[in-house]
């Protein structure tokens, strides 16, 4: 078996500190000793805990863009739940730096609109489902680029719900195949209509 690259220790212990203590919280010398290096091979690749919490971030981007492409079917239904289970499964991967980015984002401008970019390309690519959806007919009074943000929204919101925060009180848990079935049957309702053969919702 590969051993491990010093790189990817280092990656893989902040996501497990940054979910486990936050990002201010969180102190370099805990994601060394979490990925089992000394403390000095932290400042081979990175200069302090924001540049590391980027590259997840890129991460979590690259890996959303490339399971939705994956994903696309000619089937609506199929496209949108591909939509969603790449969003839901990157962000359950990527729990700690999502921790890490709602945080910091509160206090500095430049992570929210780090986030705004991260959300745009979200944006863009449910936009253009939605207006192929137009074009064929469904949701033909609404502009489809609000629409695309209300859905992420959604999704984000959902996701942070249930994945980072807890879930609801008095909501019974839910797996992630339901959680995703839930999202996608509501986007799917909300665009095409109760159409027959439309999968139940949970």
């Amino acid at each position: 078996m590969k051993r491990e690259s010093t790189e990817d220790a280092l990656l893989r212990a902040a996501r497990e500190v940054f979910a486990e203590k936050g990002f201010f919280n969180a102190k370099i010398t805990d994601i060394t000793t979490a990925a089992g290096r000394s403390a000095g091979s932290f400042y081979t690749y990175y200069e302090n805990k924001t540049q590391i919490l980027d590259a997840l971030l890129d991460d979590f981007t690259r890996q959303v863009t490339q399971a939705s492409l994956a994903n696309r079917s000619e089937d609506a239904y199929q496209d949108i739940a591909g939509i969603v289970g790449a969003f839901w499964t990157a962000f359950r991967e990527h729990r700690g730096e999502m921790i890490g980015l709602f945080g910091l984002k509160m206090t500095d401008a430049s992570y929210a609109e780090r986030w705004r970019g991260v959300r745009a390309l979200g944006i863009e690519g449910i936009a253009a489902r939605l207006a192929a959806a137009q074009r064929a007919g469904h949701l033909r009074d609404a502009d489809a680029q609000v629409v695309a943000s209300a859905l992420l929204s959604m999704m984000e919101s959902f996701a942070w719900t249930w994945i980072a925060d807890g879930g609801d009180q008095g909501v019974p848990p839910l797996d992630d195949e339901a959680a995703i079935a839930t999202v996608s049957n509501l986007w799917y309702r909300m665009v095409y209509g109760p159409l027959s053969g439309e999968p139940t919702p949970r």
